[in-house]
């Protein structure tokens, strides 16, 4: 946890321009006293912010997550247009970190076939389509609701730069399918860079030599963009 709390406060004080962080063993953290869920809540806690946002990154395959570790049940309470808008936003804004310079943004439904107009649910008439033309007055390039199927396909394909997953699973399916091995984690909303990688402990691999370092050289290197982006910005 001091390690954390030294380098959050380092990149907070301008010291460093991003931190990368490696697996954290969530039962380990719980039993030394520290009740957080993971890193993200942690740093969130550390740098005053009630809320951040996961983005999972695979090769030119952008997901950002509407929710993430909530039953599936509480996630389809969590599309809400207001929420939906906001992930956009922080997206977009991470993509041009990234070095896109007009992100092109694709939002799958929640329902299958996108509630086929109100038939499977209308999750996506009440909150994404609100959200999508709220968007679009803004300014941002946004295709949507589409077939969640379609959506990932075309983004895999290169049509979109990024897509707005509406729960955990729809978003991280595809890009475990992707990049596996080279999967990277980035937290939006903080008022620092923060990578991490795909990954858990892995403890069984200890000690081994068949750990694979794919995910950390990606975390790595997207930090480094991303700093470098932010540094041209100021």
């Amino acid at each position: 946890y001091e390690a954390i709390e030294k380098a959050t406060s380092l990149a907070l004080q301008g010291e460093v321009g991003a931190i990368v962080t490696a697996p954290l063993n969530k039962d380990a953290l719980n039993q030394a006293g520290y009740s957080f869920p993971g890193h993200t809540q942690i740093l969130a806690h550390l740098c005053g912010v009630s809320d951040a946002v996961m983005m999972l990154v695979a090769d030119s395959l952008r997901i950002v997550h509407v929710s993430t570790h909530v039953s599936l049940r509480d996630a389809c309470h969590l599309v809400t247009r207001e929420r939906v808008l906001h992930v956009m936003q922080l997206g977009e804004r991470a993509a041009r970190a990234m070095g896109v310079e007009k992100p092109r943004i694709v939002v799958p439904g929640l329902n299958p076939h996108s509630g086929e107009g109100g038939l499977f649910g209308t999750e996506e008439q009440q909150h994404i389509i609100p959200a999508i033309e709220e968007a679009k007055a803004l300014g941002m390039e946004v295709r949507g609701p589409l077939p969640p199927d379609t959506a990932f396909l075309r983004a895999f394909r290169g049509e979109f730069d990024l897509v707005v997953a509406m729960y955990h699973d729809q978003g991280h399916i595809p890009i475990k399918m992707v990049g596996f091995e080279k999967g990277v984690n980035v937290t939006l909303g903080l008022p620092i860079i923060r990578t991490s990688v795909d990954h858990g402990t892995v403890f069984g691999k200890a000690g081994k030599g068949t750990a694979d370092p794919t995910s950390m050289i990606e975390a790595i290197k997207l930090a480094s963009t991303m700093s470098r982006t932010a540094r041209k910005a100021r």
